[in-house]
């Protein structure tokens, strides 16, 4: 497996690529801070660790142009703490966030379970199609469309939708969603949970598909029509 590692603080490159390679994963680097997705798509690796602050360009940004082009696992390395540094990252779509400093066995701990679901990222040779009430989501894509328009979904996004698809008309609870998209229900709050749906109803509604996507309290999440 190759990991691609875009982290700027030479020390903190040595000591990861050394605890990887204990494992018998592969660790590229970028060419330069300037190069990074050229270099993404050079070595075309199974995931991306990734730091917030970087040369030229921040991490948010390198996250959202690798997503643009690829379902690759991606995971921040950063020493921003803060909840919304942390909400940027998933919403730009990362899968993971961990904060410096960090436990070499949590990072591992991370890596393999990423690589774990590393199949889900990779394209199909039929593209799957899910379909609702004349609604039409293409999970490869990260598309949707309904009556001749369609809207492109994050990752997170498209997730949730696959799974609202797939349940309907059954409610789908809160802690099947963290289990479903994040490793660990417990480092995720409630208001990431609430970010990712919001903006999955805000694109429904663009569509036209409006009052769709129903809070059932005290339960979790239902898709349907009235």
């Amino acid at each position: 497996m190759k990991i691609f590692l875009v982290e700027d603080d030479e020390k903190i490159v040595q000591l990861v690529t050394s605890q990887l390679e204990k494992y018998g994963y592969q660790v590229v680097v970028p060419d330069s801070f300037q190069t990074v997705l050229e270099t993404f798509h050079k070595e075309q690796p199974q995931l991306v660790l990734l730091d917030v602050n970087l040369p030229y360009f921040d991490g948010f940004y390198w996250c959202r142009n690798i997503r643009a082009t690829s379902l690759v696992p991606i995971l921040f390395i950063s020493s921003r703490d803060s909840n919304m540094d942390q909400v940027m990252a998933l919403e730009y779509g990362a899968d993971d966030y961990l904060v410096k400093p960090f436990s070499y066995e949590i990072l591992i701990a991370k890596v393999k379970s990423l690589l774990r679901r590393v199949g889900e990222y990779l394209p199909t040779q039929e593209e799957r199609t899910l379909t609702w009430e004349g609604l039409s989501y293409y999970p490869e894509r990260l598309e949707m469309s309904y009556l001749g328009q369609s809207e492109l979904l994050t990752k997170r996004e498209g997730e949730l939708l696959d799974l609202f698809l797939t349940a309907t008309p059954n409610i789908v609870r809160r802690e099947q969603i963290l289990n479903k998209l994040w490793d660990d229900e417990n480092f995720v709050d409630d208001n990431t949970l609430s970010v990712n749906i919001t903006r999955l109803r805000k694109k429904l509604a663009i569509l036209g598909m409006e009052n769709v996507l129903f809070t059932i309290r005290g339960q979790g999440y239902q898709l349907r029509k009235e």
